[in-house]
């Protein structure tokens, strides 16, 4: 007994078993996280370490040497590229593709470890991280208040920001920007030498005052009680009455003495500033897992809570980069084209198997292998996102492929004149080999790109195993609910002419017929000209082939579509100080404030991007970056990518003294897009290396903004 008998002699079964898989599937939509695209890690890890104060030459002569000599036996590396800048130390290690990312990571600490003895006493250590989308930012948020900068900058620090670390799914907060309080002790040379102490003395005699450690318990038999010894300081007197010196005789110096304490603020290091407001910036990660959209969503809920609890500071938030904003229109497009394809596919249904019964039971067969399929996802580790349901959408032809091969097959039997039940079981058992057959070549097609090893397979292998575990569903709800439901709804049809959906049906069948005629037609002119006929495809063949070499069709790893954002990276001399790029940055918001097509700037002085290869985040006085939101694009008449171009070309003329570059946020990658073409000049020669590179970078940068127009 085969399963199409099964379905048909006992239909209570078949509803049963589709009952739990379309709770299955409904379930396991539900637990699918959201996002744009698949989690893609290039086999790409780094080592970065910290060396306060060293310069880009020390760096790199006491560090990244010679953990790169550690790191070049790790088994699988492909190349090795080190930055040694200003305190840091960056070393990125691209892998071959089969090599175990894991493995090479364990490989690198060990060795890493071993070296470790031969690196400065100050650095810290070398930490070792694999490159991945889910250690950029999801969200970026300005906070601005009416306090002062000190207090503002605490009540970030200290409430808000572990507010929005309980968040589920929220990793790492940073904080960028604002006025941190410090204490500064200013000592005062001619009285600390007159009373011989040492600058060390100080600072033992003020870490020794300011204490908190518990002494122990006092208990009995009921209770106990547990004795701390706090001794901080609360306020600025109780440092100037730190005692530093105390003779036989009974006389002390106290701090105030020999120094001043000052209530100040540390030195700015970074400034960030919203829509030209001063503000606090908070840069969040998610958790490695953790679905995106609904991370954003919690923090936004979050945040508005906050702005209440805190409406007497006036405290606001304001968030210029949000991920989830541009998934959320990605994935509900795709959704919006995918019920678009099964409503078209209903109406071509409707209008060639004449009926409702039939396009209804096409209709139903649809739905069940989309929402069953969520069950694969789900137990494959697969996200909603673009890759997968687009395949969803492709898929929705095959699925319709075997369910109309079973229908047509049952119908032409029921017009032998055989009764519903046999016509279904002779007809579904004709032609099952044809069905079984049209599935496999799908499935032989995308099942070797779903098993790929490469550097796109975690892009790749969603979107055809996605396509694969649909269309075999479709083969088992062709085999059993199909024949089920044409076994008990099936009827037979004859279109009239007296009935207005006969005569629509008719009228139809007639321009089939007429647009079958000019096929045939065209079909027996190529037969008679052979020679001709195969000219034609021949050149069409090519023709299409040729339309990449000769620039009609570019190409590329990812489209980055329009998402209405790009950041404008400023760089100014290496040897400005924080408060210059500031004006600079100021000039520029000025300029980027008065356009009608933007609708927010954030701005980081003293930070810019440098990409997922070369550590994510460099921070220097004479670098900065603002973030750029435009308006939607159906309000404007160009392209982010154009509109960046403009604006670098205008901010490069109007602002002198600085160089600027415009990136497109990546929505695929998760960050800013990277130069797609990057030019490495070696030479044995710092002095001589320097200079050409120089010089070559001043002959194109007159030509490119010309070129990018």
């Amino acid at each position: 007994m085969n399963i199409t008998k099964i379905a048909v002699s006992r239909p209570t079964l078949i509803v049963v078993v589709f009952t739990v898989l379309l709770f299955l599937g409904f379930a396991s939509y539900k637990n699918l996280n959201y996002e744009l695209a698949p989690n893609f890690a290039s086999p790409v890890f780094t080592v970065v370490t910290i060396y306060p104060g060293a310069s880009p030459s020390e760096v790199e002569n006491s560090l990244t040497k010679k953990l790169e000599d550690a790191i070049t036996s790790v088994e699988g590396i492909d190349n090795i590229r080190s930055f040694s800048h200003e305190g840091v130390s960056i070393i990125v290690i691209t892998l071959k593709l089969r090599t175990n990312i894991d493995d090479a990571i364990l490989d690198a600490q060990r060795r890493i470890d071993a070296a470790e003895y031969q690196l400065p006493e100050t650095a810290m250590d070398p930490m070792v991280s694999k490159i991945s989308i889910n250690d950029l930012p999801v969200m970026n948020i300005g906070v601005t208040a009416a306090m002062p900068p000190t207090e503002f900058y605490d009540l970030v620090k200290y409430n808000i920001q572990p507010e929005l670390a309980q968040i589920r799914g929220v990793g790492e907060i940073n904080i960028i920007g604002g006025d941190e309080r410090e204490i500064r002790v200013n000592l005062d040379a001619g009285k600390v030498e007159s009373y011989n102490i040492s600058v060390l003395q100080v600072l033992q005699a003020v870490q020794s005052e300011n204490i908190d450690f518990p002494t122990g318990k006092i208990k009995n038999d009921e209770s106990q009680i547990v004795i701390r010894l706090s001794a901080r300081f609360e306020k600025i007197e109780d440092i100037e009455n730190v005692v530093v010196l105390s003779d036989m005789n009974g006389a002390k110096v106290r701090l105030k003495d020999i120094a001043e304490v000052v209530d100040t603020e540390k030195e700015t290091t970074m400034v960030a500033r919203i829509n030209g407001l001063n503000s606090i910036g908070l840069s969040i990660k998610k958790q490695s897992g953790s679905n995106t959209v609904e991370v954003c969503h919690e923090v936004l809920t979050e945040l508005s809570g906050l702005e209440s609890a805190y409406k007497e500071v006036n405290l606001k938030f304001d968030v210029p980069f949000n991920s989830s904003v541009f998934t959320e229109q990605a994935v509900d497009s795709v959704m919006h084209d995918l019920s678009y394809a099964v409503i078209l596919v209903a109406l071509v249904m409707l209008v060639f198997l004449h009926g409702l019964r039939n396009a209804f039971i096409v209709m139903v067969a649809i739905p069940i292998s989309l929402i069953v399929s969520f069950t694969g996802m789900y137990l494959l580790g697969y996200t909603l996102n673009i890759i997968t349901l687009v395949a969803m959408s492709l898929v929705i032809g095959i699925l319709v492929d075997d369910a109309i091969v079973v229908l047509e097959n049952i119908y032409r039997h029921m017009e032998m004149g055989k009764d519903k039940i046999q016509a279904t079981l002779d007809g579904r058992a004709e032609i099952g080999f044809t069905a079984v057959a049209i599935t496999l070549v799908d499935v032989v097609v995308f099942l070797p790109i779903g098993l790929s090893n490469s550097i796109i397979s975690p892009l790749l292998s969603p979107f055809a195993l996605v396509i694969v575990v649909t269309t075999l569903l479709s083969l088992l709800v062709a085999f059993t609910v199909v024949p089920l439901l044409t076994s008990r709804l099936g009827k037979l049809k004859h279109l009239k002419k007296e009935m207005l959906s006969g005569r629509f049906f008719l009228w139809f069948e007639s321009w089939v017929d007429v647009l079958a005629s000019v096929i045939h037609s065209i079909l027996i002119w190529a037969f008679r000209h052979k020679v001709i006929t195969f000219l034609i495809v021949t050149l069409l063949l090519f023709g299409s082939i040729a339309l990449i070499p000769a620039g009609f069709l570019g190409s590329e790893f990812f489209g980055l579509g329009d998402s209405g954002e790009f950041n404008i990276q400023i760089e100014l001399q290496k040897d400005a100080v924080l408060k210059e790029t500031n004006l600079k940055v100021l000039e520029a918001e000025s300029i980027l404030l008065s356009k009608p097509e933007i609708k927010s700037v954030f701005s980081k002085v003293g930070s810019a991007s440098s990409g997922l290869l070369t550590g994510g985040e460099k921070s220097s006085a004479y670098m900065a970056e603002i973030n750029v939101k435009l308006i939607d694009k159906e309000f404007r008449d160009v392209t982010a990518n154009v509109y960046a171009n403009r604006i670098k070309k205008e901010l490069n003329e109007q602002i002198a003294g600085i160089r600027v570059k415009t990136v497109l946020l990546n929505p695929f990658m998760g960050g800013t897009d990277d130069s797609p073409i990057q030019v490495i000049i070696k030479s044995s020669d710092p002095d001589s290396l320097y200079k050409y590179a120089g010089m070559r970078y001043d002959q194109e940068a007159g030509n490119r903004n010309t070129r990018y127009q």
